[in-house]
């Protein structure tokens, strides 16, 4: 569902966008504000996989240390009789 400003916005809006943005920047500088915009865009996404791998690595290793603990002492687990 779109938002309802987003409804609104259609092709001679953009372009308008596109026009002013030029008048105020300067045409010449508009690629290099849109390049900048993707490498922006590109580091963000490279420092969320980064993000989200370290997470994964974390999760894992706590995994490890909760299977790796010995049983505690007064759990279930950790007798050798039943209790009675």
């Amino acid at each position: 569902m779109l938002h309802p400003v987003l409804a609104f916005i259609d092709a001679p809006i953009l372009i308008g966008i596109v026009v002013l943005g030029a008048l105020l920047f300067g045409a010449d500088k508009l690629p290099k504000l849109a390049r900048s915009a993707g490498q922006a865009k590109k580091e963000f996404m490279m420092g969320q996989i980064e993000a989200d791998e370290a997470a994964a690595q974390a999760r894992e290793e706590a995994r490890r240390r909760v299977e790796a603990s010995p049983a505690e002492p007064g759990s279930a687990e950790g007798k050798d009789t039943p209790s009675a």
